[in-house]
């Protein structure tokens, strides 16, 4: 079968024809790929980490072609299924997203509702699990209610980075979870980011920004919750003055530094959602039974606010073929992407 595998140099992957379907592992379905979406892990992992072998992409959707065992979520052939897989797993090859058939953790693969197409679902593996580790598992925020029906808390929460694919996911469940949501993103995606819930936007090029944000806010604190969906030295800074003391700091690229001792800082970690032990180059995370029993819940609230259509996915630009992913890899690693998911048919 055709699949993007490392080629084993820096930032190089490849398109193989010849791989052969993977084997079923205990907890484990297969899945008939139909579309993925692409993530900056997948060219960061590329360029940080070089397994020649080592299948790419975690977010996909597709249709269950052969059932396993050991699993407690009830699957059968034909089911459309959608969400995240270890993509680059130095520690099992076969796992991964960008191919023609895949291996998927049962438990937290997130069933398609019939509002939602291949293509919108692939890209929301990667962005639920984060946003649920970070706001609800970590942060102790209170979940969603599965009717949409909740009272404001009051509390607001400041996302940064609102309309990346994982910002727009935060946006609408703190929304959902009772909080108010303000954002700083570029100015051009001010409308997108209110129209999910934001209630206020801050363009980080603007001088100002700090100072808005507060201004905002009032009584002269900051947000006691921050989440950072983009994580670089310089979102850290602007995070840093604002955050509120003694507050929540999550962020998503290992490794950011943060210029403030008295907060408390999360990595939610999408890989540690299946259960099992990963290894980062010289990094080593032990199995989780933590995250897996909690995403394996959470997608099941997730799936139901899905089918109610009361979370949308992030948009996308539909592209064709997985030999065309390596030139969208290249256009996320240019920053070249903005306010959208590129999404590739299989």
């Amino acid at each position: 079968m055709k699949a993007i595998v490392h080629a084993g140099e820096a930032g190089e992957a490849v398109l193989v024809i010849d791989r052969p379907i993977p084997k079923l592992r205990p907890g484990y379905i297969l899945v008939d790929v139909k579309a993925v979406a692409l993530n900056p892990t997948d060219h960061k992992h590329l360029d940080n980490w070089h397994h020649k072998g080592a299948l790419v992409g975690c977010d996909f959707a597709g249709v269950v072609s052969k059932v396993g065992s050991g699993y407690s979520k009830e699957w059968k052939v034909g089911d459309h299924i959608c969400g995240f897989v270890h993509g680059s797993n130095e520690l099992e090859f076969e796992d991964g997203a960008f191919a023609e058939q895949i291996v998927v953790k049962a438990d937290v693969g997130l069933r398609i509702p019939d509002n939602l197409s291949f293509e919108e679902a692939s890209t929301l593996g990667v962005g639920v699990i984060t946003v649920g580790q970070a706001l609800f598992m970590e942060m102790g925020l209170k979940r969603p209610s599965a009717t949409g029906a909740v009272s404001p808390t009051g509390e607001c929460i400041l996302i940064y980075g609102g309309s990346t694919a994982t910002g727009s996911v935060a946006i609408q469940f703190a929304k959902l979870a009772g909080l108010t949501p303000i954002t700083v993103c570029s100015q051009h995606n001010f409308e997108f980011v209110k129209s999910l819930g934001a209630a206020a936007a801050f363009d980080y090029k603007d001088p100002a920004c700090v100072s808005q944000i507060k201004q905002y806010i009032g009584h002269g604190r900051g947000p006691k919750y921050v989440f950072d969906t983009v994580s670089t030295e310089a979102t850290a800074n602007l995070c840093g003055q604002v955050i509120a003391p003694r507050g929540f700091w999550a962020y998503v690229l290992l490794g950011t530094k943060f210029p403030r001792e008295d907060v408390r800082k999360i990595y939610p970690l999408a890989y540690l959602s299946v259960g099992e032990r990963l290894q980062k180059g010289t990094l080593e995370f032990p199995a989780s039974p933590r995250d897996f029993v909690f995403v394996s819940e959470w997608m099941l609230l997730v799936e139901e606010l899905l089918r109610k259509g009361l979370v949308k996915p992030h948009p996308s630009q539909i592209e064709h073929g997985l030999e065309n992913i390596l030139g969208g890899l290249e256009l996320m690693r240019q920053g070249k992407v903005s306010g959208k998911k590129l999404v590739y048919t299989v």
